[in-house]
């Protein structure tokens, strides 16, 4: 069975017809949809990097950036949105619909860009979750990169897609854990209401910057590829294993999928804020502001704030870099897949998709390969965000094009408010990537 049968081009047949043929119609599945997919994906999108990100600009910038977390919301809502209703309506991942629609070259390129920057940044994740866990754990650090790499590959191979789904939603509460450590930081709660709902950039090299650095975090790519494939593996925990089975989607399917999206964006976006304001109430103030890692948050965290505000910082760290870190390989391995037809599928045990499962396990071995270069970190994810300045706007951009496109969507193209606010999604990360380019190299 060839998951996605990239050339299967029959229409979707009717609800009534689907529950005739066996297969359980959508509406009794997703009970808990508000607590689904979105949730995990808003959860990865905060992975350990990005906690890096969020710590450094509270702590240089202070409360006066707090504003960038509302203003990134409805970005993040529509990017994630557009990814999964793509998944629902063709039926595909994101590289199956650019595998059937467009250019085999525009498709390789797309692929090296995506493929590079997953596995640069889950290489620097490993490493962040280690510098984490070191703190907890007194062993070297090489060893804790490596453990943690053969826990997730095992849970990866061996584990249903389920019980993969269950464990990332469990995960995802772990970013919890930085709301009560910002508020053991004792916040000027007037300085931090301005700097939420003011909006002020001071015009220097370090806050440009961080806002386009803020940006690009928020609106990974990894995020685009993740969901509209596990739509996709939704569709298949359903029984409709052939594309045709899963092609189309209701309005009441895409309206469920929307408020999905919204509340896992606003779960993100609320961890976002709160990880800038724990480091802007304690860091800033004292002066330390030359942090690069979440682990060096954490450890900074620990005299202000005090033992328990630290240990939350780290707790969220591992979390969700156990979360994160497979969303980024399992996306690769989907990716690359789809790109040359084989099959994938979370569902599907290792004999069944060989190659899916090996892309799975060569990823993480050129990650954990990576933290062995003496590469530094950042360094590291310098690199993956200038590949991600790059790939991510036209991949977006692609997005935009596709649920346009008649040919793909059918009825269900962009109305003209999603449109306009996937436009501007689209431009101001086109800026941000070309900004954050221009600025590491002047």
């Amino acid at each position: 069975m060839d998951h996605g049968q990239p050339f299967d081009l029959s229409p979707s047949p009717p609800e009534e017809v689907r529950a005739a043929s066996g297969t359980p119609p959508r509406q009794r599945h997703r009970v808990l949809r508000a607590l689904g997919l979105g949730l995990i994906t808003g959860a990865a999108d905060d992975d350990c990097s990005a906690i890096g990100t969020y710590a450094s600009a509270g702590a240089k910038l202070g409360p006066s950036f707090l504003w960038t977390a509302p203003v990134t919301f409805p970005m993040m809502v529509a990017v994630v949105y557009l990814s999964a209703k793509l998944g629902q309506v063709a039926g595909q991942g994101l590289f199956g619909v650019i595998r059937r629609y467009y250019p085999r070259w525009l498709l390789y390129a797309t692929l090296v860009g995506v493929m590079i920057g997953n596995t640069i940044e889950a290489a620097a994740d490993l490493g962040g979750m280690a510098a984490a866990l070191h703190l907890l754990i007194p062993l070297p650090i090489p060893w804790i990169v490596m453990g943690t790499a053969g826990i997730l590959v095992a849970l990866q191979l061996w584990g249903s897609y389920t019980l993969i789904r269950n464990i990332f939603r469990w995960l995802a509460l772990a970013l919890l854990a930085y709301i009560p450590a910002a508020l053991l930081a004792k916040p000027d709660v007037g300085a931090v209401l301005k700097g939420t709902l003011l909006p002020r950039l001071p015009f220097t090299q370090e806050s440009l910057s961080l806002l386009v650095a803020v940006i690009g975090t928020t609106l990974s790519a990894y995020l685009y590829t993740w969901q509209s494939n596990e739509e996709v593996e939704e569709e298949i925990a359903m029984g409709r294993h052939r594309l045709s089975q899963r092609r189309g989607a209701t309005d009441a399917e895409l309206h469920k999928s929307w408020w999905d999206i919204v509340t896992g964006m606003a779960f993100s976006n609320v961890i976002m804020y709160f990880i800038m304001l724990a480091t802007a109430s304690t860091l800033f103030p004292a002066g330390q502001t030359d942090i690069n890692t979440a682990a060096e948050a954490a450890r900074a965290l620990q005299p202000l704030a005090g033992q328990a505000a630290g240990l939350l910082f780290t707790l969220g760290i591992v979390g969700v870099g156990f979360l994160a870190v497979p969303v980024m390989i399992s996306g690769a391995a989907y990716d690359v897949c789809q790109t040359f037809g084989w099959h994938h599928s979370l569902h599907a045990r290792p004999y069944e998709a060989k190659a899916f499962y090996a892309v799975i396990v060569l990823v993480t071995l050129i990650a954990v390969g990576l933290n062995f270069l003496g590469v530094n970190p950042m360094k590291a994810l310098v690199w993956s965000g200038i590949v991600q300045g790059f790939s991510t706007p036209p991949l977006l951009l692609l997005i935009m094009l596709m649920t346009n496109n008649r040919r793909i969507m059918g009825a269900q193209v962009n109305s003209r408010a999603l449109n306009i606010l996937g436009w501007i999604t689209t431009g101001a990360i086109f800026a941000a990537s070309a900004g954050l380019v221009l600025s590491w190299f002047l």
